[in-house]
């Protein structure tokens, strides 16, 4: 057993629906329209296939990338014309790791984020189910993780750093399972999943900051 784990999440269905509860408990915000691109994001959760622990996928971008380049990412990306934030999220799950999921699948939502780098994101929590196989477009994914949950549950997570842009921290969330750190807004949005959906507290997290390589 790795030094720190938290137990009890198994991926099962007594999981799902706890998690679902506590998000529709949630009063969810959302940001006001404005000069920012609307975005969407998922925090999709998996099995280990050995363990049949309960994971959210993480992904790392390509470092040729002309945005974010090699920075850990959740599944996403911007809402196209014609679309809302849940058609958003479930194309760029399709599109980035190759699962093709019904709207059945996603369990709730979380408030919004305003990014440094232009974007207003809204992260969803979807289910990926038992079967599903992780097929990542290596155009838009160098790698993909599958996290345990009880390494986002940790007291480590989160880590506040202060900074000179800011009145408030910045946060980041270092994984004992990937071996490295992941900042905001990915790292806010993980944070009050595990608040909210794990925990049932509802944390808010627009207000901390980004470091400055998140801003282009």
């Amino acid at each position: 057993m790795q030094a720190g784990k938290i137990m009890g999440f198994e991926f099962n269905q007594y999981l799902r629906d706890g998690i679902r509860t506590r998000l529709d408990r949630f009063d969810c915000h959302r940001a006001a329209p404005g000069k920012l691109r609307q975005a969407a994001v998922a925090i999709v959760l998996v099995p280990d296939a050995r363990t049949n622990e309960a994971c959210f996928v993480l992904t790392r971008r390509p470092k040729n990338l002309r945005h974010h380049g090699g920075q850990y990412a959740l599944p996403g990306g911007r809402v196209e014309a014609g679309e809302d934030i849940l058609d958003a999220a479930l194309r760029e799950i399709r599109e980035e790791i190759g699962v093709d999921l019904e709207a059945s699948s996603v369990l709730g939502w979380l408030d919004d984020f305003e990014t440094r780098s232009g974007f207003r994101v809204s992260p969803s929590v979807v289910w990926g189910g038992d079967g599903c196989e992780l097929r990542p477009d290596p155009e838009e994914v160098e790698a993909v993780f599958k996290i345990p949950l009880w390494d986002l549950n940790r007291p480590e997570i989160p880590r506040l750093q202060c900074t000179d842009s800011s009145e408030h921290p910045v946060l980041s969330a270092p994984f004992e399972t990937l071996g490295g750190e992941v900042y905001a807004p990915t790292a806010a949005m993980l944070y009050q999943f595990r608040e909210v959906g794990l925990n049932g507290r509802a944390t808010r997290v627009a207000h901390f900051e980004q470091p400055r390589f998140a801003w282009k």
